[in-house]
């Protein structure tokens, strides 16, 4: 399902209210539709519901972590391609190794830089434009190949 909005849609998903106040604070200069969530089934509904470009994924919340949330969303074919940055203050080189596992596609440790931040929102939601733009091209492209085999299947070509 495509966003009706030509605005990116970020979804916060942090428990933390003045975690959340930052993020939005620090996001206000950009173009952007915001939602947040404070655990990790309303981050899943919120997902379902809303279907955002990208996710700023907190690891630690109630009741479904960030880990387990992120590998959800790859796991399901509609929200698999969802940009998601974990945000969150576990820094240990294990951490990062999960995130990746689980299959976030970069990783911030707060406390947050706020020009680190916007460049890697930036970037995540430049690189989701391209994926979509080339998704178009290819259903267009199986399109156009669908009609010309239809077109030429009940004639042959003259033979030279």
């Amino acid at each position: 399902m495509e966003p009706s909005s030509a605005r990116p849609r970020i979804l916060i998903a942090d428990d933390n209210p003045q975690g959340v106040e930052l993020l939005e604070a620090y996001l206000s200069e950009m173009d952007c539709d915001i939602r947040t969530a404070a655990d990790g089934e309303e981050t899943l509904r919120v997902v379902g519901e809303w279907q955002p470009d990208l996710i700023l994924l907190d690891v630690m919340m109630p009741r479904i972590s960030g880990f387990e949330v992120c590998k959800r969303l790859r796991s399901n074919p509609r929200t698999r391609d969802i940009a998601v940055l974990m945000v969150t203050a576990l820094d240990q080189p294990s951490d990062i190794d999960r995130a990746v596992e689980v299959g976030t596609d970069d990783f911030l440790t707060k406390p947050i830089n706020k020009t680190e931040l916007l460049l890697r929102v930036r970037s995540l939601l430049k690189g989701r434009m391209y994926k979509r733009e080339l998704d178009r091209a290819l259903a267009y492209f199986q399109a156009i190949e669908q009609s010309a085999g239809q077109s030429s299947g009940a004639s042959q070509p003259p033979q030279s």
